[in-house]
């Protein structure tokens, strides 16, 4: 795992649930790699969370990966609540199923393919990287709404 990535998440929708979207800004050494997509009816939560598989998903060799997000749901959900969840057969603490578990269990497949460290950022703050996240997921949103989403 010679390969260092950094990669700046984010997702988002208009009304939740509603059209959303999501961007990823992957960096290498010298190149940079951007991605984004889009569903006509998500949530937040969906997005973000997208926006991670996605990003982790498109290595193609194992990494070492600091991944950044604005997002405590994936944070958390990866550093903390992830380890319980797999013990309980994918239920809380309170025995309910996880919310968008399915996600989850893909996120966790992708993480687990490379040596990933998971970065909490203030969305929305001046930051470079998830600035321009949040505006490849604001285009994938702008294009679902025009009917050329996907």
């Amino acid at each position: 795992m010679s390969q260092r990535v950094r990669a700046f998440t984010d997702g988002g929708c208009r009304g939740n649930p509603g059209p959303g979207g999501w961007g990823a800004l992957l960096e290498y050494g010298k190149h940079r790699r951007e991605l984004s997509g889009s569903a006509a009816s998500t949530t937040n939560n969906q997005m973000e969370l997208m926006a991670a598989i996605q990003a982790l998903e498109s290595l193609s060799r194992s990494c070492e990966v600091d991944l950044y997000t604005d997002s405590t749901y994936v944070q958390k959900g990866m550093k903390e609540w992830l380890k319980n969840w797999r013990k309980r057969g994918w239920k809380t603490a309170a025995g309910k199923p996880v919310k968008n578990a399915e996600l989850w269990q893909r996120l966790d497949a992708a993480a687990q393919r490379h040596r990933v460290t998971w970065h909490w950022v203030k969305g929305h703050a001046g930051h470079a990287g998830n600035e321009a996240a949040d505006r490849l997921a604001n285009e994938a949103m702008d294009a679902q709404a025009a009917g050329a989403g996907g």
